[in-house]
């Protein structure tokens, strides 16, 4: 697997998954409805953030990731990040090659640490995962996100060092 800089024609191949991923409702608090343009705006973040894509052998996308500044101003010193896996490629170690990527990213961009905003606390694969490369649940929003089938469940905050 191959990570790399995500480009304007990566998109076409982005989209599917993230129009899945974002329409199924479970894990995202992007509208349901959001359109292509729509995601596309909100996942290919500009500079100095980053967008990348996980490539098979023969250039398949199969996960992205974006990175960014948590905060701006004296918050800024904290890094961000988001996931994307291809279901068709779940249980591969897409999502620890992104993230450890990502963090990786951050310390060489001179970040202090990394936190994730709103990881919805019944998205398990997540939660394992990230908790495996060291985040921890700084604390939660209770009912701060509207679960498809679980109703209101909770919103992590998530934090870890680089």
């Amino acid at each position: 697997m191959k990570i790399r800089e995500a480009t304007a024609e990566d998109w076409p191949a982005i989209w599917p998954f993230f129009h899945k991923i974002v329409a199924d409702g479970e894990t995202f608090p992007y509208p349901l409805g959001t359109d292509e343009d729509e995601g596309r705006d909100l996942w290919m973040v500009a500079a100095p953030g980053r967008t990348v894509v996980a490539v098979d052998s023969i250039g398949t996308v199969m996960g992205t990731a974006n990175m960014y500044r948590n905060r701006m101003g004296n918050g800024s010193h904290v890094a961000s990040a988001s996931y994307m896996v291809d279901p068709a490629y779940t249980g591969r170690g897409v999502g620890r090659a992104l993230c450890s990527y990502s963090l990786d990213w951050a310390r060489a961009a001179g970040f202090r640490a990394m936190q994730f905003n709103a990881v919805v606390e019944t998205n398990e694969h997540a939660m394992t995962l990230y908790r495996s490369l060291g985040f921890e649940v700084l604390g939660t929003v209770p009912e701060g996100f509207l679960h498809p089938t679980k109703g209101y469940v909770g919103l992590h905050i998530m934090h870890r060092r680089v």
